[in-house]
């Protein structure tokens, strides 16, 4: 139907329709929903429509019978004396040949394919690669081009052509792109990626080689018909029965079947040519950075076309590299390659032809030559577009080395293109990931580099995951303050994130959390701010830190807002706001090592923190952000979870290694890097980090556990015996004494025992000088602030506020808190409360008021609700809030007058009081030997409380089975659960019941109807009075339960109990060391009065903070801010610190094992490869000394000819000659020549000769042996021209003049 009937708007809707399904049908997503109906869309083929014979009965001049044409071909009658010609008769229909290919076979090699016409666009092909075939775009191009029929090459070149390739390929990602047949060096090719397929053992090689063949001359093309491509078809090689045609090489990934209608050879020459173009043209990598993706020839073998195709793509500006070696034109221009222009004549490109073409060289005319002399020419003036691979069997480099050296030759000419040449050079290296060509072509001392010509690169190794090259652009003078001195360059970082689980956390943050679950975001496709990775990163953190990014368009939570006024009232009023954000803003290392971290990337996370200085908390935080990554994760055991944890644990080994090797060498100066406020990580501390993340292993070190102590202590002297503090919290006037010590003594004498030592070095030092002045200068200088002791109120407050001592007396109220407890209950509970129950109940108040405290005044805690979180998380915590709560509840009923009620309340408080005496198991984790066990009994009633589900299903299915085969209708509740649960449960612990026996029943014991509430109802009774149920199955059932519950489950808990154990042991002191900083904060912070007195502390608390409007005091010990030269200082000495352990590590690695075995192996690796080489060297000499053996019994026949030729002209000796063995044949024959030479009379000659007689004889000699040797190098045997016996001459003779006039002597 026309458009123009429906009406202009019916139009206009079926116009955008239309225009709608081919804007969809030319979209990404739809290549890749629907690539077969893409395909059928845009890919055609071509197909002939005019039927003229070739003089050949039923075939036309394309080559193709007339059943291959078109359904209605033209017939050539209609058209009389038109010609035919491929461009006017032939005509494009959509393709029926594309899908995937089935070699069979070993591996079962699968690929694609695709039939397209001659006149595809070039842009639609590679769509067609990219899109439909799914193939990254390459970083390199490589076409192989030579000869197209078989030929052979020497083995040792074979093997470095193959190697080389595949290895060029896999490590650039590069693109192989060859005629695709299994012929020529086609062939070569398929059996490179074979030998990689098999011995790397893929089935779906890495390797992606694509054949450009022509359709018409493919060999079985009906298996390849495939209209729909939805299935695999099964293609297999046919060598022998493919006749003309060519057969698909099966080691080919990827097939692009040009067909321009006809059954010729290279109609796909300029169809590949103009895609390899068009591939030239694409950009490199991610970024637009102008460069384009490198295209290299290389040529092996070849005849005149190969020369046509090499002559063409240098004019297009691409590097050739030619094999040495292969064959025919490859080696003609190998010959050359090295010679001045001048030097390449037409003569000796003649003779180089006929050396290595052979036979086939007498086809070619005299025109041809000189015109291939004249593109040999111009081949050899592009110097810089040719590279000769040699074949060197001193060296080991393989083919790979040369194709990537012909991309990396700089024009020498201009300087600034020249510079712009290497920078687009190192973009190449970084792109093929080829560290050692940068090192040895790029990185030279002849070149300087500016860390801002290194930036583009940086970002490329970056964004690819290519942590070597980082390493050696870091080497080579990139400076990451400069490198990501820019907010922008950080966020493009992060936007080009690989595939992470914190890319998703990050995009769903961006989009507001419209991130459907599973749909990844693409790298880059996101746009990504400061603010969102600073949100992110601090919810990963914690919220107890600042954030790490602080722009102006950063919107602050109230949580933030308070640790900023909480940082500016109290952790440094001499710092400013602004030092500290320049501090948190622009550390570009922890930038770069956070942006490693988060993608879960080792190798760059790992040379990011190498270059760290605050490198234990970055390790601390690190270890943070992963656990907590894989904890949100949400699948335990994917492979990104538990990569992640394993790097957390890696760091977490970091961190202890470098702090141990700190505390090995000072342990103050190591403790004070625990504490330290560290502006890069959020104004957080190592302490506090390693709190959070978890990390037990680094907080049960002994240093850390040393400064634990230290603050355990308080003001006293950790090597004051317990004993010793208890007598003195009773009398207290014995810290007057030498009885207790503390800690300012021991500072003092130590500080003593340096200002010795000093005052000692300086008289050393100056014990020559007579200069007093200058003395008393450096004496003043280097002393400390004097010390003094502590005075009697001061060592009486840090008495009773060291953390110890106030454990001390919250031990003895809790005690006497549980006395007055008990004492209450049992003895004192009368209607209207005593002065005992009210003490009780003040002293109560006092515990709740406290744990209000705890709960707001905690200077590290973040806001409420995270607190109420952390709070609750604590079973200790839990506790007392469950024995607070049961309190008020008992208290409000005991306090009713209902009777019932006040006993309900006292029953209440009784249980209350089992919880408060289960709470008194919190005391007991400060000590070394119940603290672990109470761990263990916490893992054990874990594991207990899921075995009572596997108990309850045997006691209720017991109970519940006996109690419907005793009893008929039990109504009564409390009966039914006894009968049901409690005497099934009972029976466990051995109480046997006598109701399932009718020997032991007994009417008194039970209740008819179930009147009675307090007997049971009596079971089904018979007409005797007895019991009527199966006797013989209620045993049974019995002894079954008891089987199973009290032997099979039984042991069972005990098993688990014993694994628990095991398990928990090792690591108990590891537990129990971690939970006690808990313990030590809790008791640092709490007043020094123990309850009831601690409400007169409270009391104070509220006048200050809440009256008074006092700010909270902080936790000195826990936190230190440092002035800037101590921090500058302190963290040198960090980071030298952190050298000797990597130092350290790497010796100790060396000399490890396993390092032992991989370094023997690689040394038993160079050594087979030298055998093999010596291996293939000694072949090739018993080669060559076998047809040197040949040759020389060549000569020595010719010898016998020259000596029987000269004999039979009469020509006589006066000497015998020698007697020989059949061994020295030639010796013979050469001393028979030399002997008729002397007494020929053209000897006469020589005696006026200005040659000696002797250096003639060697130089003859010499003569003959390099014959022989050129003879043999050129696989010819030596022609002797005949010599008539009439002209009386020596071919020897010959040589001889041509010695004489080297020498300028006439013969």
């Amino acid at each position: 139907m026309d458009e123009a009937m429906l009406g202009p708007i019916t139009a206009q809707v079926l116009s955008a329709v239309k225009g709608q399904i081919q804007s969809q049908s030319q979209s990404p997503l739809y290549r890749r929903c629907c690539p077969a109906d893409w395909i059928k869309k845009n890919i055609k083929k071509k197909e002939c429509c005019f039927y003229v014979e070739n003089g050949r009965e039923g075939i036309c001049k394309c080559g193709y019978p007339k059943d291959k044409h078109c359904e209605d071909p033209i017939k050539p009658e209609d058209y009389v004396g038109e010609q035919w010609d491929r461009h006017r008769h032939t005509k494009e229909a959509p393709t029926d040949a594309f899908g995937d290919i089935s070699f069979g076979g070993l591996g079962q090699k699968t690929g694609k394919y695709v039939r397209v016409s001659s006149d595809t666009p070039c842009e639609i092909l590679y769509q067609l690669m990219t899109d439909c075939w799914k193939l990254r775009s390459p970083n390199l191009l490589i076409s192989v081009t030579g000869g197209a029929k078989n030929f052979n090459i020497k083995p040792l070149l074979k093997e470095k052509f193959r190697r080389g390739l595949i290895k060029v390929a896999q490590t650039t990602g590069a693109w192989i792109l060859t005629g695709g047949t299994h012929t020529g060096v086609m062939k070569h090719v398929g059996m490179a990626v074979r030998d990689y397929t098999l011995s790397s053992g893929l089935t779906e090689g890495q390797i992606v080689v694509i054949g450009v063949a022509p359709w018409g001359v493919i060999h079985k093309q009906e298996d390849l018909i495939n209209p729909k491509g939805n299935l695999p078809v099964q293609y297999s090689l046919d060598e022998q029965g493919q006749g003309l045609l060519s057969c698909l090489d099966i080691n080919h990934t990827h097939f692009l079947l040009v067909d321009d209608g006809t059954r010729d050879y290279g109609v796909e020459i300029e169809l590949r040519a103009r895609l390899e173009k068009h591939i030239s043209q694409q950009s490199l990598g991610n970024r637009e950075s102008g460069v384009t993706i490198p295209v290299v020839c290389v040529v092996l073998d070849g005849g005149p076309g190969t020369l046509n195709t090499m002559y063409n793509v240098m004019l297009n500006h691409t590097p050739c590299v030619v094999l040495e070696g292969s064959g025919r034109v490859a080696d003609v221009i190998a010959k050359v390659a090295d010679l001045p222009v001048s030097e390449v004549t037409l003569d000796l490109i003649k003779q180089l032809m006929e050396r290595f073409f052979g036979q086939e060289y007498k086809e070619f005319t005299e025109v041809k030559v000189i015109e291939w002399t004249k593109k040999i020419q111009d081949i050899i003036r592009m110097s810089h577009l040719l590279t000769v691979f040699h074949i060197d069997e001193d060296k080991n480099s393989d083919v790979d080395v040369a194709i990537l050296q012909a991309l990396l030759k700089v024009p020498k000419s201009d300087e600034h293109a020249a510079r712009q040449s290497l920078e687009r050079q190192l973009e190449l290296a970084v792109a093929w990931n080829r560290v050692d060509i940068a090192e040895s072509e790029i990185f030279t001392e002849e070149i300087q580099w500016t860390s801002c010509d290194l930036h583009p690169a940086m970002f490329s190794a970056l964004v690819g995951d290519k942590p070597e090259f980082v390493r050696l652009l870091l080497e080579n003078g990139v400076c990451l303050g400069k490198f990501l001195e820019s907010e922008d360059m950080l966020c493009e970082l992060y936007a080009h994130l690989p595939s992470c689980f914190f890319l998703r956390k990050l995009a769903t943050r961006v989009h507001g959390g419209k991130i459907r679950r599973g749909q990844e975001p693409q790298p880059g496709s996101t746009k990504i701010s400061l603010s969102h990775v600073a949100e992110e990163v601090r919810h990963l953190l914690g919220s107890f830190t600042q954030p790490l990014y602080v722009p102006s368009c950063y919107k602050m939570t109230k949580d933030d807002v308070r640790l900023v006024v909480l940082s500016k009232g109290l952790v440094n009023p001499t710092c400013s706001d602004e030092e500290r954000t320049t501090d948190k803003v622009w550390d570009s290392i922890r930038d770069l090592f956070l942006w490693a971290v988060v993608q879960n990337n080792p190798e760059l996370a790992e040379i990011s923190w190498e270059q760290c200085r605050d490198c234990i908390a970055a390790a601390l935080a690190a270890s943070k952000i992963l656990r907590k990554l894989a904890q949100e994760s949400g699948e335990d055991d994917s492979e990104e979870a538990k990569d992640m944890r394993e790097l957390a644990s890696h760091y977490e080994n970091q961190a202890i290694g470098v702090f141990s090797e700190c505390h090995s060498w000072d342990a103050q100066r190591a403790q004070k890097l625990l504490i330290r406020v560290s502006p890069s990580w959020g104004r957080s501390t190592c302490l506090w980090l390693a709190l959070k993340a978890e990390a037990k292993s680094f907080i049960a070190h002994s240093g850390v556990q040393a400064l634990l102590t230290q603050i355990w202590f308080g003001e006293l002297s950790v090597d004051n015996a317990p004993w010793k503090v208890l007598l003195c919290m009773i009398f207290f006037p014995l810290i007057y004494t030498s009885f207790l010590t503390f800690r300012r003594d021991e500072d003092i004498q130590r500080q003593a025992e340096r200002t010795e030592q000093q005052k000692l070095a300086m008289d050393s030092i100056f014990s020559g000088s007579s200069d007093t002045k200058l003395k008393h200068h450096y004496r003043g200088s280097s002393q400390e602030p004097e010390l003094k002791p502590l005075n009697c109120s001061s060592r009486l407050m840090s008495l009773f506020t060291s953390p110890q001592v106030k454990f001390y007396w919250n031990i003895a109220s809790y005690f006497g808190f549980l006395w007055l407890f008990a004492v209450v209950l049992m003895i004192d509970f009368q209607a209207y409360p005593s002065w005992r129950e009210l003490l009780l109940y003040v002293w109560l108040t006092s515990l709740v008021c406290e744990e209000l405290r705890q709960f707001y005044h905690d200077f590290d805690g973040p806001g409420f609700r995270k607190k109420a979180k952390m709070y609750i998380s604590d079973m200790w915590n839990i506790l007392d809030v469950l024995s607070i709560i049961l309190f008020i509840a008992g208290l409000v009923c005991r306090l009713q007058a209902s009777g019932t009620v006040f006993y309900v309340g006292k029953v209440i408080l009784c249980i209350d009081f089992i919880i408060f005496c289960l709470r008194l198991m919190a005391i007991f984790t400060i000590s070394r030997t119940l603290g672990p066990k109470i761990i263990i009994l916490r893992r054990m009633m874990m594991d207990l409380f899921f075995f009572m589900f596997l108990l309850s299903i045997w006691v209720v299915a017991y109970g519940v089975a006996k109690q419907g085969i005793l009893i008929h209708n039990e109504d009564r509740l409390n009966w039914i659960i006894r009968g049901a649960v409690y005497e099934p449960y009972l029976i466990i612990f051995g109480n046997m019941p006598n109701n399932i026996d009718n020997t032991q029943f007994d009417m008194d014991s039970c209740s008819m109807n179930g009147s009675n509430p307090l007997k049971p109802r009596c079971p089904v009774l018979n007409k005797d009075n007895m019991p009527a149920f199966p006797e013989w199955l209620t045993i049974i059932m019995l002894c079954v339960y008891l089987l199973f519950a009290n032997i099979l489950l039984l042991n069972l808990l005990i098993a688990i109990f014993n694994y628990t154990f095991e398990e928990v042991q090792d690591n108990t002191d590891t537990i129990w060391k971690f939970q006690r900083y808990e313990l030590i904060k809790e008791y640092h912070s709490r007043p020094a009065l123990p309850p009831p007195f601690i409400l007169l502390s409270h009391l104070i608390l509220f006048i200050r903070g809440v009256l008074l409007r006092y700010p909270p005091q902080k936790h000195k010990p826990f936190r230190q801010e440092l002035e800037k030269t101590e921090e500058e200082e302190l963290l040198s000495w960090e980071a030298y610190m952190k050298d000797n352990y990597l130092s350290s590590t790497r010796q100790v690695k060396s000399q490890s094992m396993e390092h032992r075995v991989q370094d023997t192996a690689e040394k038993v690796g160079v050594m087979s490869d030298l055998l093999e080489h010596e291996e293939r060297v000694s072949a090739t000499v018993n080669k060559r000394l076998a047809k040197l053996e040949e040759q020389v019994s060549e000569s020595t026949k010719a010898l016998h000819w020259i000596v029987d030729a000269l004999i039979s002209q009469g020509c006589t000796s006066n000497m015998q000659p020698p007697l020989m063995s059949e061994k020295s044949v030639f010796k013979s024959a050469l001393i028979r020549c030399l002997s008729w030479h002397i007494h020929n009379p053209f000897f006469f000659f020589y005696k006026y000769s200005r040659l000696p007689f002797k250096s003639l004889i060697k130089n003859t000699l010499s003569l003959f042996l390099l014959q022989v040797e050129s003879s043999l190098s050129s696989h010819q045997p030596l022609q002797w021209r005949e010599v008539s016996s009439s002209a009386r001459v020596c071919p020897y003779q010959q040589a001889l003049r041509q010695i004489a006039q080297r020498h300028n002597t006439h013969i």
